[in-house]
């Protein structure tokens, strides 16, 4: 008898960087009903809320220092789950394969004979800045666009980056979990031939209503961090196009959380 029959289906769902309404329409289904989900911490109230009130809720979250159930656990505790309940929902900020450890837990699922599909979500590095008026790409700043982990430096197990093709490569440049890194970051950048003067954006809680932006450059944005206690969760945008925020910031801010109808 194929095992597959007897187990739930384990459904990897992006939650998006907090603003219910870019949650998708099959994530929110999915919420509604699930028998069980297990949540990561920066998954907003709003879409906690969601959840069919039946559902056993687990918190697997992961903040720097606060780790509630380490990976090896997260995955174990999702083939338990799967054993006994029908619709397991793994619920996860961001997008799941969007340096959201998805790619690992459904390896491991797979490799469980755990039935498991991805239901990706609206990711940070594209809305935040969208919600703070600064595109990512643009006619004449902008023609390419580079996502990389800020968190490398401090894990044993991740490749290292290559900041110098970064540097030289691409014209913006979308940092997560970058700012306890940040000092580094910039050295590396400025070291590879990064201009000083570069612009750059620090967008912590972006799309949540307590969303709040720090503009400066490669040259002094470490020190604007240290003098305004400027903390994560946060993203970077490094390139030209940050500049735009000067222009759309305030009419995108005014927007963000009006009802649309």
């Amino acid at each position: 008898m194929n095992q597959s029959k007897c187990l739930g289906k384990v459904y990897l769902v992006g939650a998006g960087p907090g603003d219910p309404g870019l949650l998708t329409l099959k994530g929110k289904v999915l919420l509604e009903c699930a028998d069980v989900v297990v949540y990561d911490a920066l998954v907003s109230p709003q879409i906690l809320a969601m959840i069919n009130p039946h559902a056993e809720q687990i918190h697997a979250g992961k903040r720097r220092g606060r780790h509630s159930l380490l990976q090896e656990q997260t995955t174990q505790l999702l083939i338990q789950q799967a054993h006994t309940h029908a619709v397991v929902v793994r619920l996860k900020g961001g997008d799941p394969f969007v340096f959201g450890r998805g790619g690992e837990e459904m390896e491991d699922l797979v490799k469980a004979g755990v039935p498991v599909e991805v239901v990706p979500g609206v990711t940070s590095g594209i809305a935040a800045p969208a919600y703070a008026g600064i595109p990512l790409t643009h006619r004449e700043y902008s023609s390419s666009v580079t996502f990389v982990t800020g968190h490398e430096m401090v894990g044993k197990y991740r490749p290292t980056i290559n900041w110098e093709a970064i540097a030289q490569g691409s014209e913006t440049i979308v940092i997560y979990m970058g700012v306890h890194n940040l000092p580094n970051i910039v050295q590396q950048l400025t070291v590879a031939g990064r201009s000083p003067q570069t612009p750059v954006a620090l967008i912590r809680w972006g799309t949540r209503p307590e969303q709040e932006q720090l503009i400066g450059t490669l040259a002094t944005i470490v020190a604007q961090v240290e003098e305004t206690g400027f903390e994560a969760p946060a993203i970077a945008v490094i390139g030209a196009v940050v500049n735009q925020h000067d222009r759309l910031g305030n009419f995108q801010e005014k927007s963000i959380y009006r009802r649309v109808c």
